[in-house]
């Protein structure tokens, strides 16, 4: 007699099957076109932020003038001075002269300033100004020496000269003694005469002649030949007319 297994009693067979739902994948989140633009768009704007900062800081500033050829020009102000000025009633100029506790003796009057040297070879300088009623440098120069030096011989042209850095008119002369032999005795006068706006600016220096050498004056040769010559310079640049700019 065949026994039958009784299949009811053993569980289906299902091999390695496993359940249809453990097959399921998870589901992937999928991020927007534009949340991804915006994300990427703020790490860009992180990352140039962070160029810029970092160019600026290693960056040296950029100069304010452009040079060559655009050089600017300097700060204009008051020049700083180590000399009193001279300036009569009417205004029409100022002049610088050599201030107490130095070898000048300084007196005035209304048309300019006079000075006594009172070391070394010893001489005068006379720095003022007057109208010049039409009369050129040269003109003014040769009255002037006509009337308060009438005996002086022309001894040579100063070329270039200028007074206040206005171009004008100088000349040295030489004044001999009556009875002198050689060089005795002998002075020299300097004149120089500026004009602007019919205004004459003049600059008339004397003293004792003396040859400029190695051991006497600039230490070059010169046609000056007399010690008031080698200070009067500062002076006649230091002449301004009514009007000018500070220098």
């Amino acid at each position: 007699m065949t026994t039958e297994p009784n299949t009811a009693a053993l569980p289906e067979w299902r091999g390695y099957s496993t359940p249809d739902s453990s097959y399921v994948a998870p589901a992937v989140r999928a991020t927007s076109t534009v949340r991804l633009l915006a994300i990427v768009g703020f790490g860009a704007a992180v990352v140039m932020a962070s160029s810029v900062g970092l160019a600026a800081a290693i960056t040296p500033p950029e100069a304010v003038v452009v040079c060559p050829p655009d050089c600017g020009s300097p700060p204009i102000a008051k020049p700083v001075s180590t000399n009193p000025r001279f300036t009569p009633a009417s205004g029409d100029f100022s002049v610088a002269y050599p201030g107490p506790d130095t070898a000048y003796e300084a007196t005035f009057d209304d048309e300019g300033v006079n000075l006594d040297l009172q070391a070394g070879d010893g001489g005068t300088l006379r720095l003022f100004g007057k109208p010049a009623n039409g009369q050129t440098p040269r003109q003014i120069a040769e009255q002037l020496i006509g009337r308060d030096y009438p005996d002086a011989t022309f001894a040579y042209e100063i070329p270039n000269a200028q007074v206040g850095y206005q171009v004008g008119y100088g000349e040295v002369d030489d004044i001999f003694p009556a009875t002198g032999i050689g060089n005795d005795g002998r002075s020299r006068v300097m004149v120089m005469v500026g004009i602007k706006n019919d205004f004459a600016l003049i600059a008339v220096a004397a003293g004792p002649y003396r040859e400029f050498s190695p051991d006497f004056g600039s230490g070059h040769p010169s046609g000056a030949n007399f010690q008031l010559a080698l200070d009067m310079g500062k002076y006649v640049n230091s002449f301004q007319w009514r009007g000018d700019p500070p220098r």
